[in-house]
């Protein structure tokens, strides 16, 4: 597919303004996203996952060229041939997470996560926590720093790092992992369906207050979370021939 109208958002490192500024010389970029018909990102990971909350409603695909450390959601750095690669992209579509948060004071507040939402304890105490799966109790009381449910695409993110399971792409599995759990202190997770909603309930929230993270939207003090995936959404990300996220994923899991 060749796309005529293209935005190019940079971050503002230095390599990645360097790189907007010689690409601006050979292509001509449309000045508002909203006239776009493909977005291309010049950043890192972080930066990627802002434009891809600021801009989702658009409905027109990401490109990303890597200009930060890890670059999982980004493609190789390049100078050249920026419509030549855009003609022969592969097409990943992501579905995010959508997040209710009640609040102890009565609020709901909503937000979405394209790697995953969070709960985490906000006091020098653990959490007590009740996990439901589609209204059935699983952990009557989880006693931890904190939980979190990941996308397939989060699932190598923070999810990760708390030795939660890598998750393939195309797998149609969500990861439910406990941080630093303490009791049961064999639990080490679950993988649900995608379809699959989740109920996260605070126990006891004024000794053991708890905040719930959706990527980067916090909800301080909540009572209780549910978190299912948003079907009728779709991110596309648009990665080069053999270097598709899929792959990195699937690869990700022979890492030494």
């Amino acid at each position: 597919m060749e796309y005529k109208a293209i935005a190019c958002i940079a971050d503002d490192s230095e390599k990645a303004t360097g790189l907007y500024n010689l690409l601006a010389q050979k292509y001509k970029f449309v000045s508002d996203p909203k006239d776009a018909d493909i977005i291309v990102v010049l950043g890192g990971d972080g930066f990627m996952l802002h434009c891809l909350h600021e801009y989702m409603n658009l409905d027109i695909p990401f490109y990303g060229i890597n200009c930060g450390t890890v670059g999982f959601l980004m493609n190789e750095y390049h100078q050249n041939d920026l419509k030549a690669r855009l003609v022969r992209v592969k097409t990943e579509v992501i579905k995010p997470l959508h997040m209710i948060a009640r609040t102890k004071d009565g609020m709901e507040e909503h937000a979405l996560a394209v790697n995953e939402v969070s709960l985490l304890r906000s006091s020098s105490q653990a959490a007590n926590l009740r996990i439901s799966i589609d209204d059935l109790v699983r952990i009557e009381e989880l006693t931890c720093d904190g939980v979190l449910v990941a996308t397939p695409a989060g699932s190598t993110a923070y999810n990760l790092s708390v030795h939660g399971p890598i998750v393939p792409l195309g797998a149609g599995i969500l990861a439910l992992t406990p941080i630093s759990p303490f009791r049961p202190r064999r639990w080490k997770g679950a993988l649900l369906s995608h379809k699959a909603v989740v109920k996260i309930e605070v126990l006891n929230p004024e000794k053991r207050p708890v905040n719930a993270v959706a990527d980067f939207t916090e909800a301080k003090n909540v009572i209780s979370v549910e978190i299912r995936e948003e079907s009728e959404r779709g991110i596309k990300l648009l990665f080069d021939q053999g270097h598709s996220l899929e792959e990195r994923i699937i690869s990700e899991q022979f890492m030494p």
